[in-house]
């Protein structure tokens, strides 16, 4: 339902962006002849200004993934020790001595003989 309040509003939004600046313009990639360009693309100008926001996006988040690249290293070196001495430690449970049960008597002890 919250996700709904935050949605309709900005498709809203976006629906009359994109209503309102429908006009065609062209786009060239030709830096030495704006008159007759080589390489020239015809489209709409929302069409124009959202690919270059996913773009942006997109960009964006890849340089959060390679800038986080370390934290998630170390994350898995953190997982594969705790997986290590978690195996440790089993290891040690099973090779300990049994503790005595909570209702035997206390042991003896024994002075030493002088």
């Amino acid at each position: 339902m919250s996700t709904l309040v935050i949605l309709i509003p900005l498709a809203i939004v976006i629906v009359m962006f994109a209503v309102a600046n429908r006009e065609i313009i062209a786009v060239s990639f030709d830096p030495f002849n704006s008159a007759n360009p080589a390489f020239a693309l015809r489209m709409p100008l929302f069409f124009l200004i959202f690919a270059l926001v996913g773009l942006g996006v997109l960009i964006g988040g890849i340089a959060a993934w390679l800038r986080q690249h370390k934290w998630r290293a170390r994350a898995r070196r953190a997982e594969a020790d705790i997986r290590r001495l978690r195996m440790e430690l089993e290891t040690q449970r099973s090779l300990a001595p049994a503790p005595p049960p909570k209702d035997a008597p206390p042991p003896l002890i024994v002075p030493p003989a002088a």
